[in-house]
């Protein structure tokens, strides 16, 4: 009887292992099915592209560069410039060909160390204007903010707005600022002393505002 069942038994344990096979191939068979690997790449590559597209304009964005500012030198030629004024005219280099011209840039109109500044040069207009120079305000202010300044606070000299920072970049006037351990682009409070040929004599970077328009009219003084 034993040697009888030996074989059975056996061909059963073949069986049994061949079921096995057979139901494992049907459950990975399944699976696949349920999730195929293509379509899970090509998914997962549609959500990265997109999670990427709107992350790579925010960048753009934030990238877009401001003016960069120039390192004049004396000696050379002023950069010219033609830009609106208080009261609604223009005023260009060309302007002020043959008379020397004071160029002081700052910051913002209407703030204690700029209406300090300004102030101080149309104070001293008129001993500039018997040397044969004229002096002209620059900021990034726009044309009504310039006419406000002007008239609250009587002053004699022209206002120049310059809202692109286009000749405040040209003349090096603008460039990066620190403040309270931050870094950033802005206004840098510069003068620049042109001839009547259109050179540079004299530049004055980072100014600081008390005694600086006595300063320049000395200058002028000495050409």
């Amino acid at each position: 009887m034993r040697s009888k069942d030996l074989p059975k038994a056996t061909k059963g344990r073949r069986m049994s292992k061949e079921t096995r096979k057979k139901t494992s191939k049907q459950a990975s068979a399944a699976r696949s099915r349920t999730t195929p690997k293509s379509s899970t790449k090509l998914s997962a590559s549609k959500a990265g592209a997109a999670a990427a597209r709107p992350a790579t304009k925010t960048a753009k964005a934030a990238a877009a560069p401001a003016p960069k500012g120039t390192v004049l030198v004396e000696g050379q030629a002023a950069p010219a410039f033609d830009l609106p004024r208080d009261g609604g005219q223009r005023l260009s280099l060309h302007d002020y060909a043959g008379r020397n011209l004071v160029l002081f840039f700052y910051p913002r109109a209407d703030t204690p160390g700029c209406t300090r500044e300004a102030m101080d040069f149309s104070r001293l207009t008129k001993a500039f204007a018997t040397l044969g120079t004229d002096v002209v305000g620059v900021s990034g202010d726009s044309v009504k903010a310039q006419d406000s300044f002007k008239n609250k606070h009587k002053l004699e000299t022209p206002l120049v707005s310059d809202e692109q920072k286009e000749m405040l970049a040209a003349y090096g006037a603008w460039g990066e600022k620190s403040m309270y351990g931050r870094s950033f682009p802005g206004i840098l409070r510069t003068t620049v002393l042109i001839d009547g040929k259109g050179k540079i004599r004299r530049i004055w970077r980072h100014v600081k505002v008390d005694g600086h328009a006595e300063t320049v009219l000395e200058a002028v003084r000495a050409l």
